[in-house]
């Protein structure tokens, strides 16, 4: 998967509407059945393993950025 690919976020939003739903019929619990909860952990593990792409570029480019490069002209005279 490359950082342009489109992550699938569906099983993300049903679950954020499952615990919304849940937690307006006053419900004490909230089941997932096994294939909702691997989709489930399966867009979480690509979500995270994105973020921490992402941040190591951002990470690397400011290292890039802070590195401070020093050139001296002295016009040929280095006496």
């Amino acid at each position: 998967m490359s950082t342009q690919d489109k992550l699938n976020m569906i099983p993300i939003q049903q679950f954020i509407n499952a615990v919304k739903g849940a937690d307006a019929s006053k419900q004490r619990e909230l089941r997932l059945d096994i294939d909702n909860a691997k989709r489930l952990a399966f867009t979480l593990g690509e979500v995270m393993t994105r973020m921490n792409g992402d941040l190591e570029a951002i990470i690397k480019k400011q290292k890039a950025q802070d590195d401070v490069i020093q050139v001296q002209f002295d016009g040929g005279n280095s006496f």
